[in-house]
């Protein structure tokens, strides 16, 4: 029984991605986001659509690959503390649906964004570093491990 605590969950951070309508906000802010860069009047079609890109995968890779344990206090006994977020999502259960989209929705940014870009050179390498910088973290075989011992504590 977890006493004080408003949740059922020993922690909250392996459901937040099957929470109602997470997957919609998601969407919708990656939207806003684009719309309020295509409102400022010096930026191009093709920057708006790198910017988007970018932005969007330095932001999930902060989020969901750099930072650690838990926003609240919960009764694991710090168990995932060591843990990111990404590894914490569905209790570290590969290839579930909340994975998946996370993991195809940068693919699918990558390609609206490529297209977008005409396949400008300077704009693909850009963008696919950008893809690369956020798809590596989430494959299996990356799970638990800290490259250069980057973020092990």
């Amino acid at each position: 029984m977890n006493v004080g605590v408003a949740h059922s969950e020993v922690n909250p951070n392996t459901r937040v991605m099957n929470s109602r309508g997470i997957w919609l906000a998601y969407v919708i802010s990656v939207g806003v986001l684009h719309i309020v860069l295509l409102s400022i009047p010096f930026f191009s079609i093709p920057v708006v659509w790198t910017l988007t890109n970018v932005i969007h995968n330095l932001v999930m890779y902060l989020l969901l690959h750099t930072v650690k344990g838990t926003p609240f206090e919960t009764p694991d006994q710090g168990k995932d503390r060591l843990l990111t977020h990404w590894e914490q999502i569905d209790y570290g259960t590969q290839c579930t649906s909340s994975r998946k989209f996370l993991s195809i929705s940068p693919v699918v940014l990558y390609l609206l964004t490529s297209f977008y870009t005409k396949y400008d050179p300077a704009h693909f390498v850009v963008n696919t570093a950008s893809l690369l910088s956020v798809l590596l973290p989430k494959l299996p075989q990356f799970h638990g491990v800290r490259v250069f011992g980057i973020n092990k504590y």
